[in-house]
């Protein structure tokens, strides 16, 4: 297994010919520390947990999916916008290319959430969801519908604050995954992705209940949260699949 590649804030390489466009806005990243030997059985074959001084993550990821769009058409104003929440966990292949695992994908729209099980194989979920600024937060809910469990849910609330523009060594960890590991029909592969470095803000977590962890096969948080962040978001190009060493 090659060494894991550098955390960078930027993306490795450009996407010439991207498979999908999409930005993602509006996101609040609530992440809690694991111990890696808890979480090695989800990953998919060929991948292992990815580390920071010796500790792994499992987040919570709840945003505004918007005008996702095939190839270089221009993204779906209605389909291909929508909220969603994601839980995810942190990987590396053998090739040492550092992404994620996602283990639950709740969105808002049915048509997209079964494009996405059936031709990525992707863990997407449909739920009733709303994301919605008052004041100086803004609040993302999530109800799961199908396929199950029903009312599985996460009602999140964050306050963001100022702009980071040194972010610590975990924050790049935790924010600069430029690919996503999953199980594809020929076998574990990594999407890459690519878009603009992230605008980041320190957040507090003004609420926080949910159970979408627990759903997705993880031991649920008991501690607080060891990082809060918001984004307004960022622009994406996603790559084709590359199929990644087996184990």
């Amino acid at each position: 297994m090659q060494k894991p590649s550098a955390v960078t804030p930027d993306a490795p390489a450009p996407i010439r010919m991207p498979l999908l466009t999409q930005e993602w806005l509006d996101l609040a990243f609530v992440h809690w520390a694991v111990d890696p030997a808890d979480v090695a059985g989800l990953m998919p074959r060929g991948t292992v947990p990815d580390t920071h001084d010796g500790l792994t993550y499992v987040g919570l990821v709840a945003f505004r999916m918007h005008r996702v769009g095939w190839f270089r058409l221009p993204g779906v104003p209605y389909l291909g916008s929508f909220p969603e929440t994601n839980v995810r966990l942190y990987s590396v292949d053998a090739h040492g290319r550092r992404g994620v695992v996602f283990r639950s994908m709740d969105a808002s729209r049915l048509i997209p959430v079964v494009m996405g099980r059936v031709a990525f194989r992707l863990p997407y979920l449909w739920s009733r969801m709303s994301v919605r600024t008052v004041g100086d937060t803004v609040s993302y809910t999530s109800f799961r519908r199908w396929p199950g469990p029903r009312g599985a849910h996460s009602r999140i609330t964050v306050r963001p604050g100022e702009r980071i523009h040194e972010p610590t060594a975990l924050e790049h960890f935790l924010t600069a995954r430029w690919g996503m590991h999953n199980m594809f029909f020929g076998g574990a592969a990594y999407l890459p992705n690519h878009h603009p470095r992230w605008p980041l803000h320190r957040a507090r977590l003004v609420t926080c209940d949910e159970d979408l962890v627990a759903g997705a096969g993880i031991e649920p948080p008991t501690a607080a949260p060891v990082s809060v962040l918001y984004s307004p978001g960022v622009p994406v190009r996603l790559g084709r699949p590359a199929l990644a060493a087996k184990s």
